[in-house]
């Protein structure tokens, strides 16, 4: 008798093949589960962190999906504690969600390199040698909100910004479409509150609480965000304690540092002693070629007023 073949549909195989696209929750309790986390995690994972200290640099390749992103998870008693390099590095790994752990120690908090939607979200980060969180190497469409960054650039350099988008020097990084949302930032942060580079377009800053005290002053960062990238929109802010202006626009490379919006956003200018000492520094400002936008929302106390000469305000 010969054999009889039967050939199933191929929506049926398909069901019948396992498949690694399960999500599933990862209880980690030590370092070396973390580490082990982050390098097998699958899309719709959730890692999630028990209370406790994790000391190391914590590193991910692996990317979810846009419907399935994987899940880092805690509360701020779950604490990654680096003594150097970055305490938690996403490297390529896009749709990831990190929330409400803390981290500390290191040269950089949470750097995320060549990745596309990831979102930080109620998460605790302090006590850097550098800058907080990093959106770099054409890392787009990222978001932190809902998060407190302080006591960051220790290394006395005069750098160690809250959140940094893209990067010095050319225009390359195109970190784009980054939002930073409803974050407390500050005190004690050895930099800007905000720094977005040339190089980047079209994000969103609203809803922050800046503390400027511990303002340096070197390298520039004498205020609480400063706008290199174009096409932003910059609303509904408020800060206190910086040594000159609340926000700044730069033109570090030709073209750039335009097209700005800034609404609603409220500055509280006493005690700054620098030589501006506005809520708005437009230092690029060209109604044709580099228009900066100033709504009438926008609000001051203290200084020399909202805006230094020639800025129009409407």
């Amino acid at each position: 008798m010969g054999l009889t073949k039967f050939l199933l549909p191929a929506v049926l195989i398909s069901v019948l093949l396992p498949t690694d696209a399960v999500a599933a929750t990862i209880d980690v309790r030590t370092a070396a589960q973390l580490k082990t986390a982050l390098g097998n995690a699958k899309p719709g994972d959730t890692i999630k962190l028990a209370d406790g200290t994790y000391t190391g640099n914590f590193k991910t390749t692996v990317s979810g999906s846009s419907s399935a992103p994987i899940t880092l998870t805690g509360s701020a008693k779950a604490v990654l504690t680096a003594g150097g390099g970055y305490g938690l590095h996403l490297n390529g790994a896009s749709h990831w969600l990190v929330k409400e752990i803390t981290v500390t120690g290191g040269q950089k908090g949470i750097m995320i390199d060549s990745a596309t939607r990831v979102t930080i979200d109620g998460v605790t980060v302090h006590g850097l040698d550098m800058e907080g969180v990093h959106f770099r190497k054409s890392s787009t469409y990222g978001t932190i909100k809902n998060s407190t960054i302080y006591d960051t650039g220790n290394d006395g350099r005069g750098m160690g910004e809250g959140v940094y988008v893209g990067s010095a020097g050319g225009t390359s990084d195109k970190s784009d479409h980054v939002q930073i949302l409803d974050n407390t930032i500050g005190p004690d942060v050895g930099g800007e509150a905000i720094d977005l580079k040339e190089g980047t377009t079209g994000g969103r800053v609203a809803g922050n609480t800046f503390d400027g005290r511990g303002l340096t002053g070197a390298n520039y960062d004498d205020s609480w965000i400063d706008v290199k990238g174009n096409n932003y929109l910059i609303e509904n802010n408020t800060g206190k304690n910086t040594t000159n202006n609340g926000f700044e626009t730069h033109t570090q490379q030709s073209g750039w540092g335009c097209g700005t919006v800034f609404r609603d956003n409220h500055s509280d200018l006493t005690g700054a002693t620098g030589s501006g000492r506005y809520a708005f520094n437009i230092t690029n400002y060209n109604a044709s070629s580099c228009k900066v936008t100033i709504d009438r929302s926008n609000t001051v106390t203290g200084g020399r007023g909202l805006a230094n000469p020639g800025i129009p305000i409407g």
